[in-house]
């Protein structure tokens, strides 16, 4: 029974590494490398986005916390209006 136990092992572990390094392989071609980069480029700007949201999230409870007026970027009053002390 152990021959068999590790000719079957033996095997698997071939088809393994046989599907393994033929994705290694498409991985490094020209597409393959494109379809990275671009993948990288979509996360590190989804993750810039909520970085993003977070901060001025955190920034409008602070503003609310410390009883100040929010001023700059329009979309933290949701107005149009320039505050008339910024002038």
């Amino acid at each position: 029974m152990g021959r068999p136990l590790w000719f079957v092992a033996g095997a698997g572990v071939g088809v393994y590494a046989a599907a393994r390094a033929r994705r290694v392989a498409e991985s490094l071609t020209a597409d393959g490398l494109r379809d990275r980069v671009r993948g990288w480029q979509a996360g590190a700007r989804v993750f810039a986005e909520e970085v993003q949201q977070g901060r001025a999230e955190r920034e409008t409870e602070l503003r609310e916390q410390l009883g100040l007026r929010p001023h700059g970027p329009h979309e933290l009053t949701g107005s149009t209006d320039t505050p008339k002390d910024l002038h």
